[in-house]
């Protein structure tokens, strides 16, 4: 069985599933992919885990990083958990690209060289938005691209963190 919980966050609603003890997604309502990962049969239900998910989701929205991460379990592709757990060393308030990140998975497999745009794949298909910090991997240029959540979210919760935004592409109409 699974189980669900809603949080109330300033960037709006966010839905928590979990197996009964490890967090296995964080989606804001409505994005992209949203509760891919989570069975068709689930249950609403208060856990221990996602008490200690609102702790971290409280500290990060008060704008300080967390310095604890709830029990997290990742289901998905062996190719996409590759890529997921690099996006959990990206430090708080810095960002890495997904060229970057190619370059590291490559190194890990032995090859030349990886796509970005497979990475950008799995990035986009993160389904523990926030505790592994998609929001942080950007363009080769700066270009804020790709963010399930949406541009607007991606924007806000880098300036939450004080990244520097100073080389990053901000879209004109947001």
């Amino acid at each position: 069985m699974e189980y669900i919980y809603n949080y109330k966050s300033p960037l709006g609603d966010i839905r928590l599933g979990s197996d009964g003890t490890s967090l296995i997604g964080l989606w804001f309502n409505k994005q992209k992919y949203f509760a891919d990962y989570l069975n068709e049969k689930y249950e609403f239900k208060s856990l221990p885990i996602f008490d200690e998910t609102i702790k971290w989701l409280d500290i990060y929205f008060s704008g300080k990083a967390p310095d604890f991460t709830p029990k997290i379990k990742m289901k998905t592709t062996d190719f996409r958990k590759s890529v997921w757990e690099i996006l959990l060393t990206i430090p708080y308030g810095k960002t890495m690209t997904y060229g970057e990140i190619a370059k590291i998975i490559a190194r890990q497999k032995g090859l030349s060289k990886m796509s970005a745009q497979a990475v950008g794949g799995a990035v986009g298909h993160n389904s523990i938005s926030l505790i592994i910090p998609c929001h942080r991997v950007v363009g080769t240029n700066g270009s804020l691209t790709g963010y399930a959540g949406g541009i607007d979210k991606k924007i806000k919760l880098l300036r939450l963190e004080k990244a520097d935004m100073s080389k990053l592409f901000i879209p004109k109409q947001l």
